[in-house]
């Protein structure tokens, strides 16, 4: 009597042929009908196996400071799937700040930058980041070098209304005096207080973003990857904000 084989899970075709073993030792399937290989009662499964939950709950890991492979244990998905799903969610992530809009007033916002790494220590990358003091939005953005273009690039990055209307607290770093209007930039200490809810955002940044910890095997190898996770991040915190602001529209 022949062995009965097991389904395809694509396309529920029977008719499959062994194709050798796994790592893990387990015989491994291909189906003539769709060319799918698998096993039969696999421990980990494609997320689109899953339900709706469990994509949002993969979305809502994205965003703690949790590994890959430890999302990948937790929801019992494939690490090799996930990377996938990553680099391409990562790829499409908007590169620009979407704030409420604001009129033509008195704005403050604090700057900073800090740096972070992709692949070794030796390749660093800084984040140069902006946030509205009175709404707590993050309103520029730039992953860079520490140079005085890449500071021209998050002023650039900042909407018009901030270009145009914004008082800007910095620290003492030489670059920012050479891009930022002078009439309008104050550079402070940190005993002012004047830049501590960046620097509180910094904080937050590294303790949510795995790949953001100084000492870290969650390390970023791709630099898309980087930069679309920053900016994952910064999109979803935008959103989570309560109503700060009472400007009259």
């Amino acid at each position: 009597m022949s062995e009965a084989m097991p389904s395809c899970p694509s396309c529920q075709s029977v008719s499959e042929v062994k194709n050798g073993s796994t790592r893990h030792g387990k015989q491994n399937y291909k189906c003539r009908d769709c060319g799918r290989q698998f096993v039969e009662n696999p421990q980990w499964q494609r997320v689109s196996e899953h339900t709706q939950d469990t994509y949002d709950l993969l979305e809502k890991l994205l965003l703690e400071k949790i590994p890959l492979a430890g999302i990948a244990r937790v929801l019992k998905i494939s690490e090799r799937w996930l990377q996938s799903y990553v680099n391409h969610k990562y790829e499409d992530v908007t590169q620009q700040v979407e704030v409420e809009p604001k009129p033509k007033h008195r704005l403050t916002i604090q700057m900073d930058e800090f740096w972070s790494f992709v692949d070794n220590k030796g390749n660093r990358q800084w984040i140069w980041l902006a946030i509205d003091a009175e709404t707590r939005e993050i309103v520029g953005c730039y992953i860079g070098d520490r140079s005085g273009e890449s500071a021209k690039k998050l002023w650039g990055s900042l909407p018009s209304v901030y270009r145009q209307c914004a008082v800007i607290y910095t620290d003492f770093y030489s670059s920012y005096p050479v891009v930022l209007p002078s009439k309008r930039h104050r550079a402070v200490g940190k005993e002012t207080g004047k830049t501590n809810y960046i620097e509180r955002f910094n904080c937050t940044l590294r303790q949510r973003v795995s790949r953001l910890v100084r000492k870290t095997l969650s390390f970023s190898k791709k630099l898309e990857n980087h930069i679309g996770a920053i900016w994952n991040f910064i999109h979803h915190y935008n959103a989570s904000l309560p109503a700060r602001s009472s400007f009259p529209f």
